[in-house]
């Protein structure tokens, strides 16, 4: 099953829940993220490698089902075919990863290619999703933007407690900042099919975590 397929179990199941039309603008799947911006030899950037651990309910719809050899344990070839139908589907959501180089003002959208290195691991109940996105031609970074968020917020991106973010193989001086989001946007009462269209569609931008590197 497609991410956006597993969007659809969920937003079915919290209407189930609640038996409302209607519910409050807020995520019903909840990532913890690390992320590491990738160097090659001469300095230029070359892409982001993400990590994302899903929640528990997440999870435990994602792998329902899924053949096993040992039960409550999922290996990495196990789980390579719901991997690739996860980030095939992520293309349609831009992988919920933005980036702009240069000066505020006069900054330039930096796109992506099609994503590498990708597989799932399964432990303890987690299930956690790994790929490289590559930049589509690498660059020298002046002042680099990365954005991670769901413009729906249906879901919910945090940055782990513990080294969220990392520059590897980056030139000596380069700094990184990260900004985590403040919730503190109001909330809005929304269809469930607002999350994903109409004028709310980026109203999950208030919730972004805000990476930025500056290198001399």
């Amino acid at each position: 099953m497609s991410m956006r397929g597993f969007l659809r179990l969920l937003s079915v199941a919290v209407a189930a829940l609640f038996g409302a039309s209607a519910a409050q603008a807020h995520p019903h799947v909840w990532i913890t993220a690390t992320s590491q911006l990738v160097f090659a030899p001469d300095g230029t950037v070359t892409g982001v490698r993400h990590a994302w651990t899903f929640d528990e309910m997440f999870a435990a719809y994602a792998v329902q089902g899924l053949p096993q050899q040992t039960k409550g344990v999922y290996t990495r070839e196990e789980l390579s075919a719901l991997a690739q139908t996860n980030i095939e589907s992520l293309k349609e959501y831009a992988y919920f990863t933005f980036a702009r180089e240069g000066e505020v003002g006069g900054q330039k959208k930096q796109k992506f290619g099609e994503p590498v290195d990708y597989y799932l691991d399964y432990k303890d109940g987690s299930l956690t999703l790994h790929f490289t996105l590559p930049f589509r031609a690498p660059f020298k970074v002046t002042k680099l933007a990365l954005e991670v968020f769901d413009p729906s917020y249906f879901i919910d991106f945090q940055m782990a407690k513990d080294n969220p973010v990392q520059l590897a193989g980056a030139p000596a001086g380069c700094r990184m900042n990260l900004v985590r989001p403040a919730d503190s946007a109001p909330q809005q009462t929304l269809s469930e099919a607002d999350f994903m269209s109409g004028q709310n569609a980026n109203y999950g931008a208030m919730f972004a975590n805000k990476i930025t590197v500056e290198c001399p």
